[in-house]
């Protein structure tokens, strides 16, 4: 039986554990608290939160005794009162209560393993933290013989309370900042499977560090000079109980974010100061270093290929060398994005076979919804549209990366600014919005080959390169409820040039009461085909790097 509850760990913390609190609560998980030994006036608030009735247990020990000690402590609690997973919190407020949700999910998928946030970070951590964290990452993929644990510093986790348990009794378990670390890798080293899912972590202004810059790097390199000498020791041991990586149904929304800040402005920022050519150099051991860590990426493409193959004829597998070409296109496309934004792709660099009805719509104002996809390019598009033509164009996002890249476009080329909707999911305030955007004649473009990230999943199975895949009957609804003609728009490089593919779908889409389902999904297979015959004739340029095909997105 799978029963969570919630470890909060707090030493002098209380600005802002209040509001922890309430947003464990609100996913109704029973929450126990351990003050670590705190001084006045944070005693007195803290022990304020103690309510029984509403499942908050306050538990104090009144000699400081470090983070590891509280957190066990808190974890024999939540044992003994039945409970057998916890989620570990920190009391200030650094981690972003929205993953809750996720990391909960996966761990109710997956109970034996240990759940833990990856953090991406903002500008609000210090440099210093920083590089001593990506020391740690190092040394523990010496010490696990594993990529498998890509941050082990980050406390947001969920522990299968048993096996943590288990580790803290028999082996040697730092009790300070030293805990994280420890108990991570000596629980894979007995078979614990990790799964990671990124984090936003915020450093909060006015917060108080509990870290003792010289105490606490003295014990984490003893941990780490511990735990290289067992490694060695138990060699046999840890090699044969090393676990595999859980298969999880990849969260689109979530890989995408993976070093989405960093990269960006590093992007920006070479590209400013070295040009196109030197940038694309030196974005190769970036792109080596995402391709030998993105393990759910890699396997993403394998299965893409394996599909392109067999639609192809060709069948075998792709070799380590056609996934490392896949991952350099992506990169390629990344670069060219940003190059057509700063205003270094010209209207010359198009190949546009039916420009007369691009023009024709363009002086007719007419509205559109395009749909779009992550097959290509079509950022290409949308930046030379800001020099072509008045018209507007807005973008349809169902998450905050379209929002992230919009800001540093504007950071890097105030010109380039784009209207951007961003929604978690359709709403008739929404629908009514974009329908008024339309009758003004701009063009709405929504990715359609996307499955919504929250909310009412509605979707339809439809026959993709060989396989059924999970398509959302969200633009198809959109467009009926617009009543605006339909079209899908590509931009796929071909040499030094960009093949623009805009193709009619429907004048208007029009779905009847009855049989809805069913034309919802003729309108999709419109689409998918269009998508498909393209994927055949530019098998390089398809961008969704998560399993497109699995049931659940």
């Amino acid at each position: 039986m799978y029963k969570p509850c919630a470890v909060v760990p707090t030493h002098n913390h209380y600005l802002v554990i209040k509001k922890v609190v309430a947003g464990l609560r609100a996913q109704n998980l029973p929450v126990f608290i351990v003050d670590d030994g705190s001084s006045e006036p944070a005693r007195g608030a803290i022990q304020s939160l103690h309510d029984p009735d509403n499942q908050v247990f306050v538990t104090r020990l009144h000699i400081n005794q470090g983070k590891g000690v509280a957190v066990l402590t808190g974890f024999r609690l939540a044992e003994e009162a039945g409970y057998t997973h916890a989620v570990q919190v920190d009391a200030d407020g650094q981690h972003d209560e929205s993953a809750l949700p996720v990391l909960l999910g996966l761990s109710a998928d997956h109970p034996e393993a240990l759940i833990s946030g990856q953090p991406i970070y903002d500008d609000t951590i210090p440099k210093s933290r920083k590089i001593a964290r990506w020391l740690t990452h190092v040394w523990v993929w010496v010490e696990t013989l594993s990529l498998q644990i890509k941050d082990s510093m980050c406390g947001y986790r969920v522990y299968p309370l048993r096996e943590s348990l288990a580790v803290a009794d028999e082996e040697t378990v730092g009790t300070r900042m030293d805990f994280d670390t420890e108990i991570m890798v000596r629980l894979f080293w007995r078979g614990t499977p990790t799964i990671m899912t990124p984090v936003k972590v915020t450093y909060p202004e006015n917060n108080t560090s509990n870290f003792d810059v010289v105490g606490d790097n003295i014990r984490i390199t003893k941990m780490h000079t511990r735990l290289v000498c067992n490694m060695l020791l138990r060699l046999p041991s840890v090699l044969k109980n090393r676990p595999a990586q859980p298969k999880i149904a990849s969260k689109w929304a979530t890989i995408d974010e993976r070093g989405m800040a960093w990269g960006l402005n590093f992007l920006a920022k070479t590209y400013q100061l070295l040009g196109y050519r030197a940038c694309w150099w030196v974005m190769q051991p970036v792109l080596l270093y995402f391709f030998a860590t993105g393990h759910v990426q890699r396997q993403a493409s394998r299965r893409y290929w394996q599909k392109v193959y067999r639609q192809t004829g060709q069948g075998g597998e792709p070799s380590l060398w056609r996934l490392w070409t896949h991952t350099r296109s992506f990169g390629r496309m990344a670069l060219d994005k940003f190059s057509a934004w700063m205003g270094n792709v010209g209207l010359e660099d198009l190949i546009i076979p039916n420009e007369a009805i691009i023009d024709h719509m363009i002086e007719e104002k007419k509205g559109a919804l395009i749909f779009a996809s992550h097959l290509g390019n079509v950022e290409i598009c949308r930046a030379l549209s800001k020099r072509r033509s008045n018209v507007k164009i807005t973008v349809f996002a169902h998450t905050k990366h379209a929002v992230k890249f919009n800001e540093l476009l504007s950071a890097y080329n105030p010109d380039a600014l784009m209207d951007v909707v961003q929604v978690d999911d359709m709403g008739p305030s929404t629908a009514v919005d974009l329908q008024e955007r339309v009758e003004r004649g701009e063009w709405v473009i929504i990715a359609a080959d996307r499955t919504p990230v929250e909310g009412e999943k509605r979707l339809s199975d439809i026959v993709f390169l060989g396989q059924t895949a999970p398509f959302s009957e969200g633009p198809v609804i959109l467009a009926s409820l617009l009543k605006c003609p339909v079209y899908s728009m590509l931009c796929m490089k071909e040499g030094d040039k960009y093949r623009v593919l805009f193709e009619k779908i429907s004048d208007q889409i029009k779905l009847p009461r009855k049989n809805r389902k069913e034309a919802i999904a003729q309108e999709i297979t419109a689409y998918a085909t269009i998508l498909e015959r393209t994927c055949l004739d530019y098998p390089d340029q398809w961008y969704n790097f998560f399993d497109f095909w699995a049931e659940d997105q």
